[in-house]
């Protein structure tokens, strides 16, 4: 089968858009439920789907923003103006998040450590599946995803966690690349 020159060609130059250089228009809902359905297309030992969607659009993310704020204000009342204004943009840089919930646990057959490689698996094909459909992707974690408050007001149980925020919006400039791993420091045969 012949590759793709195409795929190959992103494969090879994929990066992820920073917040300045997204902007409107996001996918539209129909486009968004594609790239989801393609996000979950991963190795998944034992069928689990070990990971979940939670979608948040900008003015949700803008609910959410506000209530960071409310927590950083809590946490420490003398918070400055910047930070406040960042945690408040932090769910609307972009048209759409996408919270990647992992729900890894114990299993009779299938280790955790796979379950949680699937979720990672997961937010990787979800920022291809941005490219494909004309969008750019960033993937971020950030204080918000380590924060019961935050997780109990998302809705996730105990034990789910977030394995990323994938934010999705047009990019209105190409990302400058950054220093790759140089490929001989990071390869090694195995002998036997």
């Amino acid at each position: 089968m012949p590759a793709s020159a195409d795929l190959i060609a992103h494969l090879k130059t994929r990066r992820s858009v920073p917040f300045p250089l997204m902007a409107e228009p996001g996918p539209d809902a129909a486009t968004l439920t594609d790239m989801l359905a393609i996000a979950a297309r991963v190795p998944d030992h034992g069928k689990l789907a070990p990971w979940r969607f939670i979608i948040i659009d900008r003015a949700a993310g803008a609910r959410l923003g506000a209530f960071l704020v409310e927590l950083a204000k809590a946490d420490d009342p003398a918070a400055d103006a910047k930070k406040l204004e960042a945690d408040a943009a932090r769910f609307s840089r972009a048209p759409v998040c996408v919270a990647v919930v992992s729900r890894a646990g114990p299993h009779v057959k299938i280790p955790e450590w796979e379950q949680l490689m699937s979720a990672g698996a997961v937010g990787l094909n979800l920022l291809h599946a941005a490219a494909a459909f004309g969008f750019g992707g960033n993937w971020v974690t950030e204080w918000p995803a380590y924060d019961r408050r935050v997780l109990d007001r998302l809705g996730l149980a105990a034990a789910e966690k977030i394995a990323g925020f994938v934010h999705i919006g047009t990019p209105t400039a190409k990302a400058e690349d950054r220093v790759r791993p140089d490929m001989a420091s990071i390869i090694s045969h195995f002998e036997g």
